[in-house]
């Protein structure tokens, strides 16, 4: 792009953290920020500690209520104080950045982003990257049950249609859009990108040895234990899997995990007879790749039957080489026992897939190196970077906004503005 775009990014989540969404937001961040552009991340007051960035400004909404560092993944009462505090945030840094668009994440992001849209008059992009029918149910925030469904219908009916542009990280989520009732030209699939570097010449040995898993094959699951990320699923299969293979280990390792989900992990496994089968541990966003090193196969057990996005996690495992049993609904874009394996969603046929691919070392390593070759070119950040500037250009030649001004040198004082002094 010959000119940068300033960009409100709404990140309605803990900025920086240790899971999924905050950290591709912070990747395709600071890979715009790399390309000239000027990204102001309009986030919650809560943050992971000793996670850096680099050439991203960040402005906090107000503090709610009782205010905690750490924040749970999914939807809760705080949060949705936290949302209404972007919204006089956004709009305030708009009018003191000259922001030219409003680039919002998730559905939180989007609910947020229309009224300070409404108020600015800046276009709003919206990052959709799940639908509310596969998820909010999963939650148990609100009941009955049915109230949860009519609210799921409404909220994916409605939020793609508030936002001038849709990005949707998958072509199931771009179909999804489209029979929501919004118009082709209006939408672009864009998917998630991962740092291929971060997973490069890592040897799994000393995590095997500080884990005790020594001789041991394998199996690892990252990223947060909700319901609806199907952990105890993946445990319940993984007791056919231990009777199988004896010398299988089920690794867990969560980031930013709540107490009661990890002891749901620990009781279910008790309950099958396989506690001493299933680690669970936690670590850094930082050193999930050497976890990884250490795993012979990897698992995504979500189901998204309705319009799922690309799971952070499965993004990670290609970048690492592993060998993935997952669902189609989280991977359609690969191909079944060439660069994944797919099983329904019954615990036995996840448990053959699993047992498949650790008695067989050829086509777990055959089928690793092709996701590993797809992470390198398709799904590099600099690449999904240049995807998101072609959306921004047509959402702004579409709506005539100006430039802003000195936007002549496309990188003129980028390093600068975007540093991690930019806090407010």
């Amino acid at each position: 792009m010959s000119e940068f775009v300033r960009v409100a990014m709404v990140a309605p989540c803990a900025f920086p953290a240790n899971h999924g969404t905050p950290a591709a937001i912070k990747e395709l961040s600071e890979a715009l920020a790399k390309r000239g552009h000027r990204i102001e991340v309009v986030t919650y007051p809560v943050f992971d500690e000793g996670i850096p960035f680099e050439k991203v400004a960040v402005h906090r909404g107000p503090t709610i209520g009782a205010h905690r560092r750490r924040l749970g993944v999914g939807p809760s009462w705080q949060r949705l104080g936290y949302d209404a505090g972007l919204v006089p945030t956004l709009v305030r840094i708009i009018h003191a950045t000259g922001a030219q668009l409003i680039h919002a994440h998730n559905f939180e992001g989007a609910l947020a982003a229309y009224p300070a849209r409404l108020v600015t008059g800046r276009p709003l992009i919206y990052n959709a990257i799940n639908s509310m029918a596969d998820e909010l149910h999963t939650y148990n925030l609100i009941r009955p049950k049915a109230v949860v469904n009519t609210l799921a219908k409404a909220l994916d009916r409605w939020v793609p249609r508030m936002a001038d542009h849709v990005i949707a990280d998958t072509r199931q989520l771009y179909d999804f859009v489209l029979s929501q009732g919004v118009s082709a030209e209006r939408v672009n699939v864009v998917p998630s990108g991962v740092n291929v570097a971060m997973f490069t010449g890592l040897d799994g040995r000393e995590c095997r040895r500080r884990l005790g898993l020594e001789g041991k094959r394998v199996v690892i699951y990252t990223g947060t234990f909700d319901l609806f990320q199907g952990v105890n699923r993946l445990i319940a299969a993984f007791s056919k899997v231990a009777s199988n293979c004896p010398e299988s280990i089920l690794l867990l390792v969560g980031g930013t995990v709540a107490r009661q989900d990890t002891e749901l992990c620990r009781q279910t496994a008790k309950e099958l007879g396989i506690e001493s089968r299933v680690v669970i541990t936690s670590c850094s966003l930082s050193d999930v790749p050497s976890y990884l090193a250490a795993a012979d196969v990897a698992v995504v057990p979500r189901v998204s039957p309705t319009a799922g996005g690309i799971p952070t996690k499965l993004l990670n495992y290609m970048a690492a080489g592993k060998a993935i049993v997952c669902h189609r609904s989280s991977a359609a874009f690969l191909v079944h026992r060439q660069s994944a394996w797919f099983a329904g969603p019954d615990p036995t046929e996840f448990a053959q897939g699993m047992i498949c691919l650790l008695n067989d070392d050829a086509l777990a390593a055959y089928m690793g190196a092709n996701v590993r070759r797809l992470a390198e070119t398709t799904f590099s950040w600099s690449e999904i970077a240049q995807e998101v500037e072609t959306v921004y250009r047509r959402v702004l030649g579409r709506r005539g906004v100006a430039r802003p001004e000195g936007s002549g040198n496309a990188f003129s004082s980028a390093d600068g503005h975007a540093t991690n002094q930019g806090l407010s």
